[in-house]
């Protein structure tokens, strides 16, 4: 089992690149079963999640090749549908959530999909009625299978329809576009995702010919086609790597360069930083996080503390919030951090106390923290990473740590960062990659 090793105290220095957004990986990975033309998809970070999709899709039959380490052509030509229900594709498919995504496609294209259990962060409930609700407004057929312990979802056709979605679920937004493009007739969605994630979804699928309205809103008007093209695509520098990359910076007192961060779609994450006191210069399409030797958390302007809370974009991302927690610890003044989409993801907060962090957990969702600047330093520990966000939550912790601190279960962080340790090493890190 692989560990890391980090040696804190470290100040970061240099240039960074971001890699191409896991979340909208999965998503478009999924698209490419929409036609039996080539889909070219390039700046696609070489990542667990995204390569366990892609294992997938050649299970399925989709073939492909790599021009270069991050471009991958596909072509779902000859789709095998009789493996949808084999263990093998279960299996797989029930280990990585993403996978739900290939529902919609398949039911448009072939009529016929399968839903296994899903797996994922264990980060609270995160439930799939949104996908399964949808796809059936659109004319699937659920039924539930015992022994393969999941939802067959069959059509004989697919018709536009007027949706209100129950919550802006991002994946099921995603999900019941990629259905509705090849369905007969209109599809309205309101209460949509509009993420910067769904909006590039929507402009590949409108390159290979589907017809959608109102890309960057709550309400999307989708007119069904007959077949769709291939086309080619990139990738969005990842929005949560750009912020977790702000947070390194700040809480070691370092200065980084992020180069061709796409800042028009980061929202208000760098406002959000700048309200823990943490100063951002955007130069061209790069974003300089000057060395710091504190920073100061800002207070609503009637004197009240300050709150970071998640939110449907263009709202704060909840995947952010962790490290925003973190980051909070070394400041000076206090903020309430109140994650409201899922109810594990603050339990992580027990370790950060264990380091000599001030945090007091509210409830689930929500957390105070304490910051005293540097005058309490956070202490090694022995960690657990418990999902992909948390892990990179407690890595930055430890690397502003006094003292060598040990990192298990780095498979989680893994999934969503790609060569992590190499990259932070590169700008002055200490971390060892070892196997116990």
């Amino acid at each position: 089992m692989e560990y890391f090793r980090i040696e804190g105290g470290h100040r970061l220095q240099g240039t960074i690149v971001p890699q191409g957004a896991k979340n909208e990986a999965l998503q478009v990975l999924c698209a490419c079963l929409l036609t039996a033309e080539e889909v070219e998809i390039s700046n696609l970070p070489r990542i667990h999640d995204v390569l366990r999709l892609v294992e997938i899709l050649a299970y399925l039959g989709v073939e492909m090749s790599w021009p270069t380490l991050h471009t991958v052509r596909l072509r779902a030509s000859n789709i095998i549908l009789e493996r949808l229900g084999e263990p093998h594709f279960r299996e797989q498919a029930g280990r990585l959530r993403g996978s739900i995504m290939l529902v919609g496609p398949l039911l448009a294209r072939f009529g016929l999909g399968f839903v296994p259990r899903p797996g994922g962060d264990k980060i609270g409930r995160r439930r799939l009625d949104t996908h399964l609700q949808g796809l059936v407004a659109l004319g699937g057929v659920l039924d539930y299978s015992d022994a393969e312990q999941g939802y067959w979802i069959r059509t004989k056709g697919l018709a536009g329809t007027y949706m209100l979605l129950d919550e802006a679920s991002v994946t099921g937004t995603a999900n019941i576009i990629m259905a509705a493009v090849l369905a007969k007739g209109y599809t309205e969605i309101f209460n949509a995702a509009c993420e910067p994630y769904v909006q590039q979804l929507c402009r590949m699928l409108v390159q290979m010919g589907a017809k959608i309205d109102g890309i960057g809103s709550n309400l999307l008007r989708i007119e069904g086609v007959a077949s769709l093209k291939g086309c080619s695509h990139r990738l969005l520098p990842d929005m949560i790597e750009v912020g977790s990359f702000i947070g390194m910076a700040a809480i070691t007192g370092g200065e980084i360069r992020i180069k061709d961060v796409n800042f028009k779609d980061l929202g208000i994450i760098p406002l959000s930083f700048q309200r823990l006191g943490i100063r951002l210069q955007l130069e061209g399409d790069d974003l300089l996080v000057p060395a710091q030797d504190s920073y100061e958390i800002e207070t609503f302007m009637d004197g009240s503390i300050m709150t970071i809370a998640d939110a449907p974009w263009p709202g704060l991302t909840p995947d952010l919030l962790s490290v925003f927690l973190v980051v909070a610890t070394q400041a000076r003044g206090a903020v309430l951090i109140h994650q409201k989409m899922f109810e594990s993801r603050l339990f992580f907060v027990d370790k950060l106390i264990d380091m000599g962090a001030q945090i007091i957990l509210c409830d689930p969702h929500r957390a105070t923290v304490i910051g005293h600047g540097h005058q309490f330093r956070l202490k090694a520990a022995q960690l657990t990473s418990p999902d992909i966000r948390a892990g990179v939550a407690l890595l930055i912790a430890a690397m502003a740590a006094d003292g060598v601190s040990r990192m298990l279960n780095i498979e989680q962080i893994d999934r969503g960062y790609e060569q992590i340790d190499i990259r932070l090493n590169q700008l002055g890190a200490n971390i060892v990659r070892a196997v116990e």
